[in-house]
């Protein structure tokens, strides 16, 4: 493990604690291999044409059904699951995008940022690094303050663009669409969303509102545009629209209910994406039969599609059925080996097996997922579970360590860091990773200390 991306991990967690409330909000963020590669696939171009890497760029969905969508320092892009469910096609949610990345490139958030007094500043920056320490510990109550609804830092101005830098943003919105020979209808199409939006009282409108001012003169502009550019009936490829429904159905599945999803998703609809969802309602109805017969069928079409064995993987899993559980999660894993989340779901389910065959394979795919981005506490607890069941303590101490830092908790972080420091020769990498929970460890402690002298 590198000491640097370890250092990045555990030095946002203590300036959380030295900057949160006592008390947070419930809230949480979606984490979903199909959705969150969806997004990357909408926004790649657009981030490349603004100069940005793109996979330094990280991109949530945040669980909560009101429209809004912002970003944060550190190419930190958030949208709410209602963005997605209201959007009626793939170009309005990039054309959300391209508005965004026009704030990244515009660098709206550090002048943003240097309007507020130090101490406030990093108050607000604290509370955006929720974000961070929701996805690092698996605990959406340490990353509350960051999404939508009455306490989120959009709604208190912490994000609210002046109509300079919302103009300024709509023009850099424009030019990566013409660049990348896509529509600027979507984006038009929610201004005038938001237009709608600015005759509601205070209270009854979406976070997006408060926090991006509209005029008359933006969407003026929106419209001469497309007026004039040669790519304004460019119609989104047929991959990405059938991207986005299928994204659409698998979120309406998963946060309506049972009768809305079959209301919505008829057995008379045979499409990929009804099927989906009905797949999807059936499961979360607890009839897993009629569940699995709609994932089989899907699957025998589409037997390339690792989303679909993640799914049946899911569904067995949930339902205690862990041998076939495994069996999916590893078809998906062989398609996709480097999603996280299903090298993640897989080890859980080898885990659970308790067949002594599966530790080794479960620990790689742990350390596959640790590797790729899921560094949550959750991660590390079932590491340490793997390493122990196969006797390397040792290792499971370290695991225990970096879980127990993710977690608030230093002393028992310190305790099992000591316990590994003591198990490897000094200056092995493993000698080195519990020094760092040490010293993280002390960071920590002192950092809740600060936050409990400022109650």
């Amino acid at each position: 493990m590198s000491r640097i991306v370890y250092f990045a991990s555990w030095l946002v967690l203590c300036f959380l604690l030295s900057t949160f409330p006592a008390k947070v909000f419930s809230a949480g963020l979606i984490q979903d291999t199909e959705i969150e590669d969806t997004l990357r696939e909408f926004a790649s171009p657009i981030f490349k044409i603004a100069g940005l890497k793109a996979s330094s760029v990280k991109v949530y969905i945040v669980n909560d059904d009101s429209l809004n969508a912002f970003v944060t320092g550190g190419q930190k892009l958030f949208i709410n699951s209602g963005l997605l469910l209201r959007s009626e096609n793939a170009n309005q949610i990039i054309g959300v995008i391209a508005h965004e990345t026009g704030h990244i490139s515009g660098g709206h958030l550090s002048r943003t940022h240097g309007a507020f007094s130090k101490s406030t500043a990093s108050a607000i920056l604290g509370t955006v690094l929720g974000g961070a320490a929701a996805i690092a510990t698996g605990r959406a109550d340490l990353g509350a303050a960051i999404v939508a609804g009455g306490q989120t830092v959009a709604q208190r101005n912490f994000l609210a663009y002046s109509r300079t830098q919302e103009s300024s943003a709509d023009h850099a919105a424009l030019g990566f669409l013409d660049k990348t020979g896509q529509s600027a209808r979507g984006l038009l199409d929610f201004m005038e969303i938001l237009e709608d939006q600015e005759l509601l009282s205070f209270a009854r409108q979406d976070p997006y509102v408060r926090s991006h001012p509209l005029s008359r003169e933006r969407i003026t502009t929106i419209e001469n545009h497309i007026k004039n550019s040669v790519f304004s009936d460019a119609e989104d490829p047929l991959q990405i629209k059938m991207k986005f429904t299928r994204m659409q159905a698998k979120l309406f599945a998963y946060l309506r209910s049972y009768g809305h999803t079959r209301r919505n998703y008829p057995d008379s609809n045979q499409t990929l994406a009804a099927r989906y969802a009905r797949a999807i309602a059936e499961f979360r109805h607890s009839k897993l039969d009629k569940a699995i017969v709609i994932m089989d069928g899907l699957i025998r079409e589409y037997p390339g599609d690792p989303y679909f064995q993640e799914m049946k993987g899911q569904m067995l899993y949930d339902n205690g059925r862990i041998p076939g559980a495994i069996e999916a999660y590893g078809k998906a894993a062989a398609l996709y080996p480097e999603a996280p989340y299903i090298r993640r779901d897989l080890a859980r389910a080898q885990i659970d097996s308790k067949d002594p065959s599966h530790l080794k394979n479960a620990i790689t795919n742990l350390e596959v997922a640790l590797a790729n981005g899921s560094r949550s506490a959750r991660n590390w607890r079932f590491l340490a579970i793997a390493y122990g069941r196969s006797g390397d303590f040792s290792r499971s101490y370290l695991a225990l360590g970096e879980e127990a830092l993710l977690v608030g908790k230093p002393e028992q972080a310190r305790f099992q860091a000591n316990r590994a420091k003591k198990a490897f020769a000094r200056g092995t990498r493993e000698w080195l990773q519990a020094d760092d929970i040490l010293i993280a460890a002390d960071e920590v402690a002192r950092a809740l200390k600060r936050r409990e002298n400022n109650k």
